[in-house]
């Protein structure tokens, strides 16, 4: 059994000003509908929603970059962060299709300047 973490910070603000300079450019090209879906609803919050998913991303590619490597072109949206009926967030890669991974673990969490992700993946 292997054990691998990725974790990412980022300040919040780096991402309001990339969705507000590039809009839907940069919206489209870096997260999935249902991402901005949910991002959407939390109005005024909606900046630290994107930037705590945008970690999550960061950092599913730093807890697999070892498995990946140079195999997969990966994309910003073949990685998705949705959240389970209990509001639990969840990581759901869409580029990888592996036997070893028995579970991904995804931890989030944001404040008014950061917004930061915690990914640990388990190996068979």
């Amino acid at each position: 059994m292997k054990i691998k973490c990725g974790i990412d910070i980022i300040e919040i603000d780096r991402i309001k000003k990339s969705i507000e300079s590039l809009g839907d450019a940069f919206l489209l090209k870096v997260f999935t509908q249902n991402e901005i879906d949910y991002c959407e609803k939390k109005a005024k919050n909606k900046f630290e929603h994107y930037a705590a998913r945008f970690c999550a991303k960061e950092a599913v590619f730093k807890a697999l970059s070892e498995e990946v490597d140079n195999k997969y072109s990966i994309s910003w949206k073949d990685i998705e962060t949705t959240n389970d009926k209990n509001g639990r967030p969840q990581v759901k890669i869409n580029f990888l299709e592996n036997d070893n991974i028995e579970n991904i673990d995804v931890s989030l969490s944001h404040c008014k300047n950061y917004a930061v992700a915690n990914v640990t993946v388990l190996y068979k």
